[in-house]
């Protein structure tokens, strides 16, 4: 479920006892390798809407106590597909992708946690393009991204 083609791990039955994006995605993220190591955590998701939260920790500094902006563009990548998954209808197969994903540094994180707020601006049948801001945990915002993510 990311640039790299990853599926979610349940697979749809039928129509009755298939899941939503929203329950895709929320078993998806707390059984993703990368998710884990990076320490991210699904705060709230709603259709169309996703709030995850990145705790600091030194292993993800680049130097001193300053956020690797990759740690960032994971934060936002992860968010963005909380988003469109959340209010997605959901395909046969269980697919999905980053197509896009541009990002704005706008301060340096020090030693905080951040959080990222992902909102669908618009979805068509496959993309969703997807508004990220992200802040530290005493709200000063440190990115602002516009993901296209694919579904299916």
């Amino acid at each position: 479920m990311s640039s790299e083609g990853n599926t979610p791990p349940a697979e749809a039955k039928s129509a009755s006892d298939a899941p939503t994006g929203a329950e895709i995605i929320s078993g998806f993220l707390p059984q993703s390798p990368f998710v884990g190591h990076l320490g991210i955590r699904l705060q709230t998701l709603s259709p169309g809407r996703a709030v995850l939260r990145l705790p600091f920790r030194p292993e993800l500094a680049t130097i001193d106590d300053i956020v690797h902006g990759g740690a960032l563009a994971s934060l936002v990548d992860t968010a963005a597909m909380a988003a469109a998954w959340s209010g997605a209808d959901v395909p046969d197969q269980l697919r999905g992708t980053t197509v896009g994903l541009t990002i704005s540094y706008l301060a340096p994180a020090h030693g905080e946690d951040l959080e990222a707020e992902a909102s669908v601006l618009s979805r068509g049948r496959n993309l969703s393009f997807v508004d990220v801001d992200v802040r530290t945990g005493s709200g000063t915002a440190v990115a602002k991204a516009l993901v296209t993510y694919k579904v299916g």
